[in-house]
């Protein structure tokens, strides 16, 4: 993709330097709540729909596991150079083509035949995903100014979060009193999301112009994806049979480690490198996405687990377990423009730490109080407590990102952060995985090949063993996502800065 010429690049006056005129930011915000909105909704409701999609087109197990991976390899492979494109070729121009790739995508998944078709068609949305997730919070941060930029973001956070935690809810609903094939509008809801979004995007936001001497860095490109998608491909690969790896699940992940020795090395000389290896001598920076990598570990590694427990063990319905998440999408849409605005003022320090303390004493909390298996008098007041952690820090993380980094770099910070939150979650799933069945087989070693099997009845002594052994993995998970989360609160303290610092610049 050619970068554009003097004649094409619109007068200055409706160009997006460091901030666009006031009358488009309205509509910079809105393109970018409903852009980050569908990947954030798919990532969610899809799995709650994975049994009907299974049950309406004969899908296997690994079938199944492969329409969730497929979408977050691709997402998790791809959204460093998504962030990188967007500095180079401007951030509004390749926004709008993940918007139109996704959307596209979408509407295909919606009529998909067969499961194996599903699985390509949800890696295409992967790909367009990488491109359309950081290029939103990227928009913000070219388009207001940074006495603003927290509230936007705020703002932003607040409504993805929102429909992030609303979709899995509705979706549940849909699904408990419709037919199987209802999961197809789970997909098809993208198509006029994504034309709004486009439509408005390309009539009422101004382009952006790139700094003429930024190209891509296509070798460090290459090097990047293939690192991120060997050990994304390895962590998975610890789910599937022997026979599907065809190299052990630690080679794959050596593989993707060395390619990612070789991308350093080729940052460090490459004239035009795509990632900047200077501004990880940033502290701030360097500390957020050590903060990102540890908090989102913990965070998604308990709502991976969490509602396999209850819909397993619990014998809970799945909108039920749907309607545990509401506090912390309402927490998150009542502080996050608070948060952000006090990120501004007083730096993101205090908020980052109170946050990830919160959260790790919720998880706490889970970990002690599960085998008295009581949802709404016990459960749902604690996640509250989770929630309430991460309205605090959703916000302020984001601008400690975009505050930590020059403007022209915006979107190569936010594709770096995207990168590390999503790789937190694979490792999450297939670290914690282990660690769970390992728990689960020495609680109930009769019974370790039916782990995750949802129990209809609780009368005999062998359901009894099995949902045990549920409850201590969880519990065990639990527990382990508990000190990463006052691990992340130390790293916060230590390395972002206090409202003195904040002040002082």
């Amino acid at each position: 993709m050619p970068e554009p010429s003097a004649a094409e690049v619109p007068p200055a006056s409706s160009v997006i330097q460091s901030i666009s005129p006031p009358a488009a930011r309205p509509f910079v915000l809105i393109t970018a709540i409903l852009g980050s909105a569908m990947g954030f909704l798919d990532g969610s409701v899809v799995a709650l729909a994975i049994a009907a999609i299974r049950d309406d087109l004969g899908a296997s197990l690994i079938q199944a596991q492969w329409i969730s991976n497929s979408y977050m390899l691709l997402l998790s492979a791809l959204v460093l150079i998504g962030g990188a494109a967007g500095d180079v070729f401007g951030v509004r121009l390749i926004f709008a083509a993940g918007v139109l790739v996704f959307t596209i995508a979408s509407l295909l998944c919606a009529v998909a035949p067969d499961a194996q078709t599903l699985i390509i068609l949800r890696a295409l949305q992967g790909f367009g995903a990488a491109f359309m997730v950081p290029g939103s919070l990227a928009l913000i941060a070219k388009s207001y100014p940074p006495a603003q930029r927290g509230a936007a973001i705020g703002t932003w956070a607040a409504a993805a979060s929102m429909a992030a935690a609303l979709g899995p809810f509705l979706g549940g609903m849909l699904l408990a009193v419709g037919d199987a094939w209802l999961w197809r509008l789970i997909f098809a809801i993208n198509g006029p999301i994504g034309v709004v979004t486009l439509i408005l995007l390309l009539t009422r936001v101004p382009p952006d112009r790139p700094p003429s001497n930024r190209r891509l860095d296509y070798v460090g490109a290459c090097l990047a994806t293939l690192s991120l998608g060997l050990i994304a491909w390895g962590l998975t690969a610890f789910g599937l049979p022997p026979t599907l790896r065809l190299l052990p699940p630690g080679g794959w992940i050596m593989a993707g480690l060395l390619a990612g020795v070789l991308f350093v090395a080729w940052e460090k000389r490459a004239s035009a490198p795509m990632v900047k290896l200077e501004l990880f001598a940033s502290s701030a920076f360097t500390g957020a996405n050590i903060y990102t990598l540890i908090l989102f570990f913990a965070f998604n590694g308990v709502l991976f687990f969490l509602p396999m427990t209850l819909i397993s063990a619990w014998a809970i319905p799945e909108w039920q377990v749907s309607l545990l998440l509401l506090p912390l999408s309402v927490f998150i849409a009542s502080l996050s423009g608070w948060a952000g605005r006090q990120a501004d003022r007083q730096g993101p320090r205090m908020l980052l730490t109170t946050g990830a303390i919160l959260v790790g004493l919720s998880f706490a909390l889970l970990s002690l109080t599960m085998p008295l298996m009581t949802l709404w008098r016990i459960s749902f007041p604690i996640l509250a407590i989770m929630g309430l952690g991460m309205g605090l820090l959703v916000s302020p993380l984001s601008t400690a990102i975009m505050q930590a980094v020059p403007d022209e770099d915006s979107g190569l910070a936010s594709g770096v952060n995207n990168a590390v939150a999503r790789a937190a979650g694979l490792m999450a799933i297939a670290g914690l995985g282990a660690v769970a069945g390992l728990v689960f087989a020495a609680v109930a070693p009769d019974a370790s090949a039916q782990y995750g099997a949802i129990v209809h009845a609780t009368q005999t002594a062998g359901d009894l063993q099995r949902i045990a052994a549920t409850n201590m993995a969880f519990q065990v998970v639990a527990a382990i996502s508990s000190a990463a989360c006052f691990g992340a609160a130390a790293i916060a303290w230590l390395t972002q800065p206090g409202w003195k610092r904040s002040a002082a610049s």
